[in-house]
């Protein structure tokens, strides 16, 4: 087999890659130019192929191990690694992370110096915030629009309920006047959302809960934390640390991965958890029935999209004042 370069594996753009890997109990290593994971089976051991050049997150959960040389051309395929709990989980909640990112390529700064550029100013990060809220509004509007199964499922955008809590929020958002106010407005939609894919899927007495056993609180947290891996994945490529959140408290270093996961969360994972818990889904069912659906719905894209518009707009702000972008 031809051995690749560092750039033949990096042709796929992030926001265009579709796998994300969740693997436990296995040995990831190089072998023949390819990264494989061995799994060990009662009577022989197992080879599975990782597609690094169409990868953006490799999660490695309990009993994993891996090798300096996958790391090495996990590192030139520009793949995200990070270790977790069991199940893909905790990632940013109740443990810390660490996320292995090469250090020898050069990506552009201007998302960065757009994103400084209005971050130190309360008025314009709040600003930034609202857009935000906007952006996840419309791809709520687009996906349950679009998505059949959702339909026949009874999630209805055009609703009457949606409707006017739409209308409290849009109203509630842009007059708002610090972030906090943006929190509380958004904690009041989600919890209509909650209570309208409760009535659809006949979950009875629903009450979200981060420490619960239900299947549709569990299927909740699992997809966020899938929701949560493309949002530093979308930042990471970008180059915007996690730090410089728009909505979430300043103090939490990964708040601003929380800012660009809710852009997708309730269009996705929201009414997916209540379904999947209808049905009596499979934990494994539900992570790829949500994959699938980030996957139709171009999530990554989307997120990219947003993040580089709400960045680009600043840097245009540094140009235009005569500063080169490169400066």
């Amino acid at each position: 087999m031809d051995d690749f370069s560092p750039s033949d594996l990096k042709t796929i753009l992030h926001s265009k890659r579709a796998n994300m890997y969740y693997l436990e109990y296995c040995r990831v290593m190089q072998k023949d130019g390819r990264v494989l994971y061995l799994t060990e089976a009662k009577n022989e051991n197992q080879y599975f192929n990782v597609p690094i050049a169409n990868t953006t997150v490799l999660l490695l959960g309990n009993g994993t191990s891996i090798t300096q040389a996958a790391m090495r051309m996990l590192s030139q395929a520009g793949v995200l690694v990070g270790f977790t709990g069991g199940g893909g989980t905790p990632l940013y909640m109740a443990c810390e992370v660490e996320w292995f990112t090469p250090q020898s390529e050069y990506r552009p700064t201007e998302y960065l110096h757009g994103w400084l550029q209005f971050w130190f100013e309360d008025k314009k990060r709040l600003l930034a915030a609202k857009t935000m809220q906007q952006a996840r509004i419309s791809y709520l509007q687009k996906v349950w629009n679009k998505d059949r199964d959702l339909k026949n499922e009874g999630f209805d955008f055009n609703s009457e309920q949606i409707q006017i809590a739409l209308s409290t929020f849009e109203a509630r958002t842009s007059a708002a006047t610090k972030q906090s106010e943006l929190l509380l407005t958004e904690a009041q939609l989600t919890k209509v959302l909650y209570k309208y894919a409760a009535n659809n899927t006949s979950t009875a007495a629903f009450k979200r809960q981060h420490q619960s056993t239900d299947k549709a609180n569990d299927f909740l947290n699992h997809g966020n934390y899938l929701a949560y891996g493309l949002a530093a994945s979308c930042l990471w490529v970008l180059g915007i640390p996690h730090g410089f959140a728009v909505m979430h408290g300043k103090t939490r270093r990964g708040a601003l991965v929380f800012d660009v996961a809710d852009l997708i969360k309730d269009a996705i994972v929201l009414p997916w958890a209540f379904i999947c818990a209808k049905e009596n889904a499979t934990e494994q069912e539900f992570r790829q029935q949500v994959l699938q659906a980030f996957t139709d719905h171009k999530s990554l894209d989307f997120m990219f999209d947003t993040v580089k518009q709400i960045a680009l707009e600043n840097h245009k702000e540094i140009n235009n004042d005569g500063i080169h972008k490169d400066d």
